[in-house]
């Protein structure tokens, strides 16, 4: 097979990839919208349980506990140096919640007693439930972020209550609307960086309203 047979071929199962998946998208947004009607009674305003809505398109929501910051605002201006960075609390309803959801029920994130016979002496955060803020943090890109990859190295625990902040900058750009990030998380009641790692992702258009 020749070198353009070969590209094309990759080329046309990136655009069937790509069209496919704004389709899931478009999808998954109305569904998304559907099941918040059905949750929030009309006449209900979001802000009584400390809910506003969000200050950029791709996030339907924002809890007023939660803070961000980003570089940039349009989606064909990302470049390398650009960052967001998302901060919140995460707390113990935080953590039970995301027990259920999950299924991770380890009792050293919800056994008091159990925890402080461990290394850690108290009960700490899931790790994936920390590690989920850089995807917090990646929302917050202009257009709708899709991950490709995602590397991670843990390098401590967080402590139920503790203040957590997710960063990613962009250090480079890979073409067709992909990036490289370097994303970290903080501990800043700790003052101490958690988590380390890299991820790809492709930055796309917002669906149609």
């Amino acid at each position: 097979m020749s070198q353009n047979s070969g590209r094309n071929n990759f080329a046309a199962m990136t655009n069937a990839w790509t069209a496919m998946t704004q389709s899931f998208l478009r999808s998954a947004t109305a569904a998304n919208r559907a099941a918040l009607s059905a949750m929030v009674p009309d006449g209900h305003d979001p802000s009584d349980d400390g809910i506003v809505p969000a200050s950029i398109p791709s996030v339907d929501h924002s809890n007023l506990d939660w803070t961000f910051e980003r570089t940039v605002d349009d989606r064909n201006a990302i470049g390398v140096g650009d960052n967001v960075t998302f901060e919140k609390t995460l707390s113990d309803d935080d953590v039970r919640a995301f027990a259920q959801i999950s299924g991770d029920t380890n009792r050293l994130h919800l056994d008091d007693e159990f925890a402080a016979q461990t290394r850690f002496g108290e009960r700490i955060v899931h790790g994936t439930l920390v590690s989920g803020l850089i995807s917090a943090a990646l929302a917050r890109l202009p257009g709708l972020t899709i991950y490709l990859s995602q590397d991670l190295e843990f390098r401590g625990p967080v402590k139920i209550g503790d203040r957590v902040s997710a960063r990613v900058e962009v250090v480079e750009d890979l073409g067709n609307d992909q990036f490289r990030l370097e994303t970290r998380i903080r501990d800043e009641s700790d003052d101490e960086t958690v988590i380390d790692g890299e991820a790809v992702v492709l930055v796309d258009e917002l669906p149609d309203e």
